[in-house]
């Protein structure tokens, strides 16, 4: 009975494990042909015969993107420029925000945490025309400050996360610096910002990279070329290159585009993980 069930066992995790495998192969294939047509002609591209390995291979596209369209390093520079001002200052506020909703007593806190809690419940769709006609009224749109200027008052799913993490680490530590004579900021700069660099680096990447990958809000708020976004560029490139069947560019720029939070991922995937199981289980 016990090799029966051993057997069938085997059965199930080797069909389990073709599915998965199916799956995965289904799932990485569309990035793997992404890379590889970067590398081809027109011509291969738009053949009636598919193919997969370029031939021959073709390596200017890369250069041409770089060098010869200004717009794909406008994009960058613009990207970058909401990225950085976001990541820094919203990154502290929302961990000085994680650090009072964890470790201070005051009035309503559970209330209002809950409160910007419910906010993760209303999606983008819903707020997007309201914010336009406001920013519009402020004379921000066509300008980066729509990206910019939401984001350094925090993120609430990085409060959230934070506030986790800080969940595990002993309130007697902020008690026994009060009692020293640390105000409540010092306790937090000095005390339990060092304990939840690790987690706020995490969420910081994952910020980034949805910041760096972030379409909709760019092209709702920003019409000139002039501040477009990275992936705003790549859209006008799919627009104007599709025409000429200039696939290999468009593929070369939108592999250029991946780069960047490809390597964060892979070098710092551990952590994220690590990061995400530890605020799904502590409370």
């Amino acid at each position: 009975m016990t090799l029966y069930k051993t057997k069938k066992t085997k059965i199930v995790d080797g069909i389990v494990f073709l599915l998965l495998t199916l799956g995965a192969i289904a799932m990485v294939f569309p990035l793997v042909y992404m890379v590889l047509s970067s590398f081809m002609t027109k011509g291969q591209i738009l053949s009636a015969d598919f193919s997969i390995i370029p031939n021959p291979w073709k390596f200017g596209k890369y250069a041409e993107v770089l060098f010869d369209r200004p717009e794909f390093l406008r994009g960058l520079r613009n990207t970058l420029l909401v990225a950085v001002p976001v990541l820094l200052v919203g990154g502290f506020t929302s961990s000085l925000a994680a650090f009072s909703f964890s470790k201070l007593r005051f009035k309503g806190k559970d209330k209002i945490f809950l409160g910007l809690l419910s906010t993760m419940m209303i999606p983008f769709a819903v707020v997007m025309i309201p914010q336009y006609v406001m920013f519009t009224k402020w004379g921000w749109t066509n300008t980066l400050w729509p990206l910019i200027i939401p984001g350094l008052f925090g993120n609430v799913g990085v409060i959230f996360f934070l506030r986790q993490n800080l969940s595990s680490i002993p309130s007697t530590l902020a008690e026994a610096a009060k009692i020293d004579g640390c105000g409540y900021f010092r306790i937090y700069y000095q005390i339990f910002l060092p304990l939840m660099k690790g987690a706020l680096m995490t969420q910081i990447i994952l910020w980034f990279m949805g910041i760096w990958n972030d379409y909709l809000a760019p092209t709702i708020f920003i019409q000139k070329d002039e501040w477009f976004t990275l992936q705003m560029v790549i859209r006008s490139f799919n627009s104007y290159y599709a025409v000429n069947s200039d696939y290999p560019l468009i593929m070369a720029a939108s592999v250029l585009s991946l780069i960047p939070t490809l390597l964060l991922f892979f070098f710092f995937q551990r952590y994220i993980i690590e990061s995400v199981a530890i605020s799904g289980v502590k409370g």
